[in-house]
Parts: C-alpha cells; sequence; structure tokens
C-alpha cells in the first residue's frame, strides 16, 4: 500500500528556519547562562568543572564547550534521587524516571516552563511529520515513568489534535479502537508497529479498513527496510523521532515529510559527535557518538551528556526549509553494542541484512553464547509461514545465504536459525534484540 507525503508544516518558523549566524549567537547566550546555573546550583556538576580547571568565564565561544566535562548517566545515578536538580524541589511539577533495570533509576524533574518547552519542541516533530489539529493520535505508549507517553500527549493537544491515551497493552483492542474512533496517526515503538500489523491480519482487518495516515514512532532504533515494512503493512506515512528520558524526553529532534534525517531543536539541544573511545570531536559527516547540552532545561540541566547513541549528522539544507542540523537513524550505542570475538556488532546491522532477504520477517534476536574461550552468535529470524513450510533444502539454502552476507558486512561467522512465524517473543514496548548467555567475568 503506497502512503503519501503530507505537505509541508512548519510549527515555529522563527526558530525552526533561524539564519545560522543568529542560531549560533542564542545558543552561546544560552550556554553561558547554563553553565553559570550549573555552577551556582549543582554541586556534583561544579566539582566535576573545578577537577578539569575550567569555571563559566572560560565560556567564551560555543567552541570552549569542549573544555567542559562529560555528564554520564552514572553521574545522575550518583546524584540520586534530587542532587541533580538546579531548582528547589517546590519548583518541580513532575518527576520522571527510567526503569533502573542496569543499575538505579536516573530521575529527571520538571518545571512549569520545562514542561511548555518539552510540549513545544515534540509539537514541532508532530506538525513537521504531517500532524494537523484535524486528527485524531491513538498513543500505545505506557503512561507512568516513562516519558514517552505523556511527552506526546501534550505535544498532540499543544498542535490541536485530538488524543486518545490509550496506553500500552490489550493489542485486539487497540486495533478496535483505531478502527471505531476513526484513529488518524498511531504513535508507538516500530517493532510494535509491525506487530499490530500481525494483529491486524489475524482479526482480518486490512489498513484500508481504518483512517490511519501518519506514524511517530520512537523509543528505539529501526532501520529504512522497516520503515518500509511498517509503511505497507499499516498504510502509514512512517516518521522517526528521537529523544532521551535525560535531555527531556522525545522532542530532541523529529524527521519532516522528506524523511531524511531527524531536525535537533538546535535552540534548545546543542548536539556535538564524538569518538566514543577518545572522546575527541569527530566529522559530523563520518558520525559518532551524540553528545547533547540542553541549553534551556531549568530542573535538571545536563552540559556534555553522552547518549551513547550512535548517528551522523547532516548540516546541509533541507528541502522542507528548515535550517537546523539533522541527524541520521541511530545506527547503535557505544555501549550496548555487542563484542565478538573483537568484532563491534549492531543489531541495527544484523536487521538490514535480513530484511534483504526475501521471506523473512522483521522478527529476529541475536543470541551469544560462550563455548570454551570463544563466544558464538546466532541470529534467530522468522520467516513467512509460506517459506516455513517450503522444503528442508530450500529452508537450509536461506540459512546459508543469510550466513554469508552476515559474514561478508560483519567479518564475523554467525549460525543462523529459522523460526516459525510469532515464535520469538514480542514485546508491546522496546524490542529485545539481544540475549547475551555470556558468563559475566
Amino acid at each position: 500500500m503506497t502512503t503519501q507525503r503530507p505537505a509541508v508544516a512548519i510549527w515555529d518558523p522563527e526558530h525552526e528556519c533561524m539564519p545560522a549566524s543568529d542560531l549560533r549567537e542564542l545558543q552561546l547566550e544560552r550556554l553561558k547562562k547554563i553553565v553559570r546555573k550549573m555552577w551556582n546550583k549543582v554541586p556534583y556538576y561544579r566539582q566535576k568543572m573545578q577537577v578539569v580547571g575550567v569555571r563559566p568565564s572560560d565560556i567564551k565561544s560555543l567552541e570552549d564547550i569542549q573544555k567542559l566535562p562529560f555528564t554520564t548517566k552514572d553521574d545522575l545515578r550518583l546524584c540520586f534521587p534530587y542532587d541533580a536538580f538546579a531548582v528547589p524541589l517546590e519548583q518541580v511539577v513532575r518527576i520522571h524516571a527510567s526503569s533502573g533495570t542496569t543499575g538505579k533509576s536516573t530521575v529527571v524533574g520538571y518545571t512549569r516552563k520545562d514542561l511548555d518547552t518539552w510540549t513545544n519542541v515534540v509539537a514541532r516533530f508532530l506538525v513537521s511529520g504531517g500532524l494537523t489539529s484535524k486528527d485524531i493520535v491513538h498513543i500505545a505508549f505506557s503512561y507512568g515513568l516513562f516519558t514517552g507517553g505523556f511527552g506526546l500527549h501534550y505535544g498532540v493537544e499543544r498542535v490541536g489534535a485530538s488524543v486518545i491515551p490509550v496506553s500500552a497493552g490489550r493489542s485486539e483492542r487497540q486495533i478496535s479502537i483505531m478502527r471505531d474512533f476513526g484513529s488518524t496517526a498511531l504513535v508507538c515503538t516500530p517493532s510494535y508497529a509491525i506487530y499490530l500489523a500481525e494483529v491486524m491480519q489475524g482479526m482480518g482487518v486490512k489498513p484500508g479498513d481504518l483512517k490511519l495516515r501518519l506514524g511517530y514512532f520512537g523509543a528505539e532504533s529501526w532501520t529504512q527496510r522497516m520503515r518500509q515494512e511498517i509503511e505497507s503493512k499499516m498504510g502509514v506515512f512512517a516518521t522517526d523521532n528521537y529523544g532521551l528520558s535525560e535531555i527531556i524526553g522525545p522532542g530532541v529532534s523529529g524527521e519532516c515529510v522528506y524523511q531524511n534525517g531527524m531536525h535537533i531543536s538546535e535552540d534548545h539541544f546543542y548536539p556535538e559527535l564524538i569518538d566514543p573511545d577518545t572522546c575527541k570531536p569527530v566529522d559530523a559527516r563520518q558520525g559518532g557518538e551524540l553528545v547533547v547540552t540542553t541549553l534551556t532545561k531549568e530542573a535538571i540541566p545536563l552540559i556534555r551528556y553522552r547518549t551513547r547513541d550512535i548517528c551522523k549528522l547532516m548540516p546541509e539544507p533541507c528541502p522542507c526549509g528548515r535550517t537546523t542540523v539533522r541527524m541520521s537513524k541511530i545506527s547503535g550505542r557505544s555501549d550496548d553494542m555487542l563484542i565478538i570475538r573483537g568484532v563491534n556488532v549492531f543489531p541495527s546491522q544484523v536487521e538490514e541484512v535480513l530484511l534483504d532477504v526475501k521471506g523473512t520477517l522483521p522478527h529476529y534476536q541475536l543470541v551469544v553464547q560462550r563455548e570454551g574461550a570463544l563466544d558464538k552468535l546466532e541470529v534467530r529470524v522468522e520467516v513467512s509461514e509460506d517459506y516455513f513450510s517450503d522444503e528442508m533444502k530450500k529452508l537450509h539454502g536461506m540459512e546459508k545465504l543469510i550466513e554469508h552476507k552476515l559474514e561478508n558486512l560483519l567479518g564475523l561467522r554467525a549460525a543462523v536459525k529459522l523460526v516459525e512465524p510469532k515464535t520469538i517473543e514480542r514485546s508491546e514496548g522496546k524490542a529485545k534484540r539481544v540475549l547475551d548467555l555470556r558468563p559475566k567475568d
């Protein structure tokens, strides 16, 4: 099913289309203010600045940001729960937190002004992706400490569209609500969108039975091939958006209708790219780890926050008219990439190979185990019913083809195991792509 590109529209032309020289001047003014605030209000960060021998008065240009120390998720955990806040708690009107699955939660707070900023930057990417006040938006993100549900909810309302706050779970009910309520836009993770398409098929619901026309998919990395899969199976125009709870939540950046990179709200977030090993700046077009400084956050400003996300920056002009720099899709993470026999492996690399092979489905899992002293990678991937019911010889041939393609791309041999449709566990949130069974040293 072909999808139609929405018309170009811009929510905040003053800032989204700001001349580069004016934007740099605004960024520097805001950077100086944030550094002074962190020095005066956050003892933990002042100590970090003192260790590297820098003071607020040393920041005279945007390039001077490189003199400042990085902030990491571990820093925020050490400040648990409120020591990273730069305002008194009575000025904080909202608190969110990460899940804390790999340690203590990272706690973030918002003043009323922060919530207004958050709402506006979300409205920007919603409008850039085609949303209008006439739309009815179905939000299938969970509501709670996770920032996704609330972030999108208030952005949709700011645009003037109608919100259906369905939250996560009960997938058949999700489809029924979209059909009965006439939802025109869907918000969820890309992997859950693929799953909803499966549920639709099982219910006998065709894309034409729904009024969906737009899809806003974030919270996990996904490929262009997965976009094509979603657009085809759900009949939506699909755009990517990016954010982190620590920075603000969704709204750091989002794609416009040209689907070629996510425009960063540079008046609020200053981006850098570094080599994750040396922490030195890298060529934006070559790619590196994204580092973000919040320029307007009040409750919990962050300076040079290491996102661990790997991407490229695209400074070239965009046909939509926005002048802000764009970031590519996230290609992986510098901290959770798999290192197998000395080779760096990102799930997104594997996904590109799998979706390029006819008969595979966009559900896969990387299983890493250690046999003796060697690490072994097994890639489990679902194949369509037609292919799985085919003769064993053809299935074996498909496995060998995928193994060959993976070895050419990764420089690493991986065993491929084809499994029946709906065998790999589904998730209503982020898909669990990696199962690392190696013993922890």
